[in-house]
């Protein structure tokens, strides 16, 4: 109980201070992700995950400002303090845990295998033997990828996007990438010559148990404050509204 007490008082402590201090940095991915983070036409960023940002800074009381940050350095400016938080997709795993803390999970969804639709392609190491597999750079895909499909050639891409343009024109034989936003791909015009071929084997050490916020390594007031606006907008409906908004099905799975 004197536990609970105290808890309680260190978020309820944080939330007055951050009203009155500099707003919180939630660090996004510069590059678009769509349907989770992309700028619109007048640059205003918008998807699934601003609206979860926006509406788990909204239950916390934290005074949020987006800030996009390229993948590739996102966790080090997290560290150097150049934003306070990450709210990127970026999954939950024991690596990750070595430099940063995390909040709980916001959502989880499987890593599938893409390919042309006329491919028979199994979601699987053998089955991808001396195919060339499109993977984006620093991510959880990446490292499976590196893990179980050696006898694959890894062609490694700075943004997914770039990787789906490569497997459009023939240039890979499939990609690995979070199936939520690989459903979006191949529902568009240019991917419908693809189709997910089925999820990975799941690897938690590796793919991570869910998509969670990054916070600096013993800022616990940070990832209390979070963790009340998430349990917030999934006790009150308010995550299953905008998952509704995006997608045919829920994505939050404990």
């Amino acid at each position: 109980m004197k536990k609970t007490m105290l808890a309680a008082a260190t978020i309820a402590a944080f939330v007055a201070g951050a009203a009155a201090a500099d707003p919180v940095k939630i660090g996004i991915a510069a590059e678009p992700y769509p349907p989770f983070a992309s700028p619109d036409s007048a640059g205003n960023w918008v998807g699934w995950e601003i609206e979860v940002i926006n509406a788990v800074c909204a239950a916390a009381e934290l005074d949020c400002v987006l800030t996009p940050v390229a993948w590739d350095g996102i966790i080090p400016s997290l560290t150097g303090q150049q934003i306070d938080a990450i709210m990127a997709s970026m999954s939950i795993t024991e690596e990750r845990l070595k430099t940063i803390d995390f909040s709980d999970p916001y959502y989880n969804t499987p890593a599938v295998i893409v390919a042309d639709k006329a491919m028979d392609i199994e979601p699987t190491p053998e089955s991808l033997a001396g195919k060339i597999v499109g993977i984006q750079a620093s991510t959880i895909h990446q490292a499976y990828a590196q893990e179980y499909f050696k006898d694959s050639e890894l062609r490694i891409y700075q943004t997914q996007d770039e990787a789906n343009q490569d497997l459009v024109a023939g240039r890979i034989d499939a990609t690995q990438a979070d199936s939520i936003a690989m459903a979006d791909f191949v529902a568009t015009e240019a991917g419908g010559c693809c189709e997910i071929k089925g999820p990975v084997a799941n690897d938690e050490s590796i793919l991570g148990r869910g998509v969670g916020a990054g916070v600096r390594k013993g800022d616990d007031a940070l990832r209390e404050a979070l963790n009340k606006g998430i349990a917030a907008i999934l006790a009150d409906g308010t995550h299953e509204k905008i998952t509704a908004g995006y997608f045919t099905t829920s994505i939050y799975s404990k």
